[in-house]
């Protein structure tokens, strides 16, 4: 059987490191290994010996200039050790077939990357990014989640669903045109909606969408399905009793379910 090693990279204000390592293991990866973004650089650690890499939450560089802007900036400007572009390799890697996975601070550095959405499969394009929530304050709030059934996204296949937490101040999609959305939707690379939890559907109303995404944006995928980023928190519901109402049996499905996906696909 494929052993599924798992990066988690760490590193200039990411916080959410150790628990999502742990998520990863809790979903079957056979390693989940804290690497340090300079680690990559110097090439100490090879992005080609893993089969998944993580962008944890957290505040890259304190948010400022805006969430994970500087952190995309060091990705899309330096070299390795060997002058090799960190570009060069994140490209071989997802054009090996492997997956990617950004959570909040992550998500928010996958898109400015470009590495999300990827209309017409172009990486490393900024297509949309993602600014303050409408409320004007840091959510932080248990959220509930509806996957799109008809998106290619490896890591929601078979999942309707969800609750998760959030806790975010920037999380709100936005976008250059109408026609962009009109896109996200119809190609179906919105893979995770916030929704109401009275019906299930998907929901603008505050604050059950906590910053005011339209069409309900929470996650979004690329077109081959092996990129996910999410404002929600997977790796901080990785057991029943991490749930606010697991007493009354709320919210049975934890978030190391995205983790599980991915690493059966990859096996």
């Amino acid at each position: 059987m494929a052993k599924v090693n798992v990066l988690v990279l760490t590193g200039y204000g990411t916080n959410c490191h150790d628990e999502t390592a742990h998520a990863a293991r809790l979903g079957g990866a056979d390693r989940a290994d804290i690497v340090h973004f300079s680690d990559i650089v110097s090439g100490d650690v090879r992005l080609e010996d893993y089969q998944m890499i993580t962008f944890p939450g957290g505040f890259l560089d304190g948010d400022d200039m805006g969430a994970a802007q500087a952190a995309a900036q060091r990705w899309l400007h330096l070299n390795d050790a060997h002058g090799v572009p960190l570009l060069e390799h994140l490209n071989r890697f997802l054009n090996d077939g492997k997956l990617m996975l950004g959570i909040c601070n992550g998500f928010q550095l996958m898109v400015k990357l470009g590495l999300l959405p990827a209309l017409d499969g172009k990486r490393f394009e900024r297509q949309v990014s993602l600014t303050y929530n409408n409320s004007a304050r840091f959510e932080d709030r248990w959220v509930e989640l509806t996957a799109n059934g008809k998106s290619p996204c490896i890591f929601t296949r078979g999942l309707g669903r969800l609750a998760m937490p959030v806790r975010h101040g920037e999380g709100r999609i936005v976008v250059p045109d109408d026609e962009t959305l009109k896109r996200l939707e119809a190609e179906n690379l919105i893979a995770l909606q916030y929704a109401d939890p009275e019906t299930g559907l998907p929901t603008q109303e505050y604050p059950a969408n906590p910053n005011g995404s339209p069409l309900a944006i929470a996650g979004l995928t690329d077109p081959t399905g092996h990129c996910l980023g999410l404002m929600p928190h997977p790796e901080a519901f990785s057991h029943n009793t991490n749930a606010p109402g697991w007493r009354r049996g709320e919210y049975e499905l934890p978030g190391t379910i995205l983790f599980e996906n991915a690493v059966h696909y990859l096996r």
